[in-house]
């Protein structure tokens, strides 16, 4: 079932995206090579906590961090631990928060100092296609015509969209419905509401599509060890299109 939020519960769901914004901004000061994602993980925690909320991913099925951290060809579900940052590095930051019982979500990919042409160029384009993605989040539209664009656009720059792993609703639980994938023909799925709340997140491989989950059950990455990267706001719809919840 989809929920939609009411305009109080859309209220708190702002404020908990601000508190991803916020945590976002200050691990940017800090992504620099000589840096361990476990430190990383440690200032987002204080943030979240210093604003009253808690760490969505802490303790959700076992994760141990306070954010996935992902470096290079590890897609999402990194695990904050003693990996040293180094130039020419690039690492996705999935944040979550929880504030006043609904979560915020949004994840951001980095490059640590200077990074070569081709994988600035992997960045950009993951990240101007969750832009495109957007462009079609208005009432009245089918959910796919979402995916489809994103899909499009990663593809005419010859990059690939990874399946396996999608995009969801979020309220007062992390992952919601409905499913929200990066990829498919247009015109299909639920048509969009006002009071969705929706995490359109773009995962995109500079080789194949094809990812594989690492030992540790948690970490994936691409299967053919090259970079990817990953872009994810919370949005809710509205009676005109959609409101960027995960942004100062």
């Amino acid at each position: 079932m989809i929920i939609c939020k009411t305009p109080r519960e859309l209220k708190i769901m702002r404020e908990a995206g601000r508190i991803v914004a916020l945590t976002h901004e200050e691990l940017k000061k800090h992504i620099v090579p000589g840096i361990t994602t476990k430190e990383l993980d440690r200032i987002a925690e204080q943030v979240i906590r210093k604003h009253d909320a808690i760490p969505s991913f802490k303790g959700y099925n076992g994760f141990t961090g306070s954010i996935c951290a992902s470096v290079n060809e590890e897609l999402v579900h990194g695990i904050p631990g003693g990996r040293i940052l180094k130039e020419g590095d690039i690492i996705s930051i999935d944040i979550g928060a929880k504030y006043n019982g609904y979560h915020g979500d949004s994840a951001w990919t980095y490059p640590v100092g200077e990074v070569d042409g081709e994988t600035a160029r992997l960045l950009e384009v993951t990240e101007q296609s969750l832009y495109k993605g957007l462009e079609e989040a208005k009432p009245g539209e089918r959910l796919t015509n979402i995916s489809h664009a994103i899909q499009v656009y990663v593809e005419e720059n010859g990059f690939s969209v990874v399946r396996e792993y999608v995009g969801h609703g979020v309220g007062q639980d992390l992952h919601e419905e409905p499913h929200v994938p990066h990829y498919g023909p247009p015109n299909k799925g639920p048509r969009l509401r006002p009071g969705m709340v929706l995490a359109i997140e773009p995962m995109v491989n500079a080789g194949s599509r094809y990812v594989k989950t690492l030992a540790d059950n948690w970490t994936v990455v691409t299967a053919d060890s090259k970079n990817c990267a990953h872009f994810e706001h919370t949005i809710a719809i509205t009676e005109e299109g959609f409101e960027i919840l995960t942004k100062l």
